[in-house]
């Protein structure tokens, strides 16, 4: 299938557009109004309910299948201390540092 340098240029355009609008549109929207706190209260748990819709079937479910076994799910374990960095320190820095390092400790020991 060949597309033509016009498609290609509207294409672009368009996922640029489905992008960029869901983001300003609430911005321009909301940014001059005052949200009720139970709309702010419900919208602090988004960036929680993400992270975990994200990172639950990549630690629990690394095959597609449960196991807490170390070798095929080193995930699972290199998440405890890193998640333990975090909850200790409450620094980013720290904690994507002992997510890093564990990781590497686990794949060491697998490898």
């Amino acid at each position: 299938m060949t597309y033509t340098n016009e498609a290609v240029i509207i294409l672009i355009l368009a996922m640029a557009a489905a992008t960029y609008l869901p983001r300003l549109l609430p911005l321009l929207l909301l940014s001059r109004r005052r949200l009720p706190l139970s709309v702010e209260r419900w919208l602090s748990y988004v960036p929680v309910a993400v992270l975990a819709a994200l990172l639950g079937p990549i630690l629990l479910l690394p095959e597609g299948s449960f196991t807490l076994e170390l070798s095929p799910n080193p995930y699972f374990w290199a998440a405890l201390p890193t998640f333990a960095a975090a909850v200790y320190t409450r620094n980013m820095f720290i904690t994507v540092i002992a997510g890093v390092v564990c990781m590497a400790l686990l794949r060491l020991i697998l490898s």
